[in-house]
């Protein structure tokens, strides 16, 4: 359906602009993340609070976007690649230097009443360890 494809668009749009109230605004008041190999957290202070430090931690940018919905619009999916550099150390993750990476992902929405009611994010982080260890970082800047 259309109109829940353009909502998950939008959504991603208003990531790579670093737009929070923009992407905040698609959002069900009691949106259900459920973070990669994380837990699950609901409603938007939850998510504001995420994307606060994803916003501090990584500049990233969502390309490559195909979008895939059901006929009830009420489900969709997405793949894409994450183009991004790690900037601040994250907690209990290692060492942040600027490395950069190029991760495939997917995520799965549900949408009620015209904005996303859960969301879930599905990458490889063994795949991102492993482009952001010291090993990565010393080879990246050979190459530089």
């Amino acid at each position: 359906m259309a109109a829940s494809e353009d909502v998950v668009r939008a959504y991603y749009a208003a990531f790579n602009r670093r737009d929070l109230e923009g992407f905040l605004g698609l959002l069900d008041e009691n949106v259900v993340h459920d973070i990669n190999q994380g837990g699950r957290e609901i409603g938007k202070a939850a998510f504001r609070a995420f994307l606060e430090r994803m916003n501090r931690c990584y500049a990233e940018e969502i390309a490559g976007i195909v979008v895939m919905t059901d006929a009830s619009g009420r489900h969709a999916a997405a793949s894409f690649t994450v183009l991004g550099r790690y900037i601040a150390t994250d907690d209990g993750l290692p060492p942040a230097n600027g490395q950069s990476y190029r991760l495939p992902g997917a995520a799965i929405f549900e949408l009620r009443s015209g904005k996303i009611a859960r969301v879930a994010n599905y990458y490889n982080l063994q795949d991102w360890l492993r482009q952001i260890s010291p090993a990565a970082a010393a080879r990246e800047a050979g190459a530089g």
